[in-house]
């Protein structure tokens, strides 16, 4: 059984580390995360060469900007809340290219 996540702070050590770089292609971008709440933060990840360098802070012209509060991104990625279910809600919001945010659960391991 998968360890579950307790902090925003341990995903974003954790991702390049789960990153899939089969999956990933020939794709490029940078993923703009903007969480809220006391566990929240601001975090990107580059992806690029089949690889993703994750770092703290705000990049210029993101391809993508996921919103969410911590707790709704914690439950995501620990797998208690569906990621589309969470989208129609209105709990994540998504800006840019929802085609790149469809893909992204394929692009690291759950584990």
């Amino acid at each position: 059984m998968a360890q579950r996540v307790t902090s925003v702070k341990e995903v974003f050590e954790a991702m390049a580390g789960k990153f899939l770089p089969e999956q990933a292609g020939e794709l490029e971008g940078t993923i703009q995360f903007d969480l809220s709440g006391e566990g929240g933060g601001q975090w990107y990840a580059t992806i690029a060469n089949r690889q993703v360098l994750v770092s703290q802070g705000v990049t210029a012209n993101p391809r993508l900007t996921f919103s969410a509060s911590d707790s709704d991104y914690l439950a995501i990625i620990n797998g208690d809340l569906n990621p589309v279910n969470a989208f129609m809600q209105g709990k994540v919001r998504v800006q840019g290219d929802v085609a790149l945010a469809m893909k992204m659960q394929d692009l690291f391991r759950r584990d």
